[in-house]
């Protein structure tokens, strides 16, 4: 997660637990929503785009940055909420684990459409106990993520806990290798092909770890409501964490147009 340019113990403090079981629940406080607009942009953007890639393409076709930059990141609507709360989760997981290092997959940068979900799992990091020695303390954490922003009848914790399952039995597996074969040829951020390997090639090295996680991202003003879907005694398969924003819908449209203006440090100059 270096590769987003955020320092991971001051995240850390984003996403203060009010509560550990039976699920885990995370308040996001009112001044640190609103600050996400000015310290998250650059962050986001690289979730889609990396600055060499962003200077490259801009430089070779003559127009500018935040042109480039539009044609990757999602429209305002379901799927910008959807970006969003995994890019939180992938945040939040990240920096849970600080200071041990989690090798996190920026899958966002590998959609065939910006106006679609990115495939597969929601959010993965591999964490490597005695890299580059395989060790059976070495863990994936996966996790299922739902957001809701407004009112209606869509249920993110319930939906959450049903589609984690999928991660359970088979999706996981399938996201390792789907990563593997991105990787050959494509920029994952911190993940890269041996961390895959070791994971993927299982009889080859000690079992590893896997944490499960069923997430709900939910505007503050919608969160009660929700936590009557949360579970009444801990999963032992899985964790159920909610995390709720206030103004949810307002602070991820602020946070998507900082990043449309979010360029690179040496702009391409165009030629008139």
């Amino acid at each position: 997660m270096n590769d987003l340019g955020l320092d991971l113990k001051h995240v850390r403090t984003w996403f203060p637990h009010e509560q550990e079981t039976p699920y885990v629940l995370v308040r996001v406080r009112d001044n640190q929503a609103k600050a996400w607009s000015d310290v998250l942009g650059i962050a986001v953007r690289r979730c889609y785009l990396t600055d060499a890639l962003l200077t490259q393409s801009a430089a070779s076709r003559k127009m500018g940055q935040p042109e480039v930059i539009d044609a990757k990141l999602p429209d305002a609507g379901s799927t910008m909420a959807g970006d969003f709360g995994e890019i939180l989760v992938y945040l939040y997981q990240g920096a849970h684990e600080h200071p041990r290092v989690a090798f996190g997959a920026t899958k966002w940068r590998l959609k065939q459409d910006r106006t679609k979900p990115a495939p597969h799992s929601d959010v993965v990091h591999l964490v490597l106990a005695s890299w580059p020695t395989p060790s059976a303390d070495d863990l994936v954490i996966c996790s299922e993520v739902k957001t809701k922003s407004t009112g209606g009848a869509f249920r993110p914790i319930r939906s959450a806990i049903d589609d984690s399952l999928k991660d359970r039995t088979s999706r996981l597996t399938r996201t390792l290798v789907w990563l593997r074969e991105r990787a050959l040829t494509e920029d994952l951020g911190d993940i890269k092909l041996e961390h895959l390997d070791r994971f993927i090639n299982a009889t080859d090295h000690p079992e590893a770890l896997k944490r499960f996680r069923a997430v709900a991202v939910v505007s503050a003003d919608l969160v009660e409501a929700e936590l009557a879907d949360a579970p009444e005694e801990a999963p032992a398969e899985y964790t159920v964490v909610v995390i709720s924003v206030p103004q949810l819908r307002a602070t991820y449209t602020s946070v998507f147009d900082a990043a449309r203006q979010a360029i690179a440090a040496a702009e391409a100059v165009i030629p008139v």
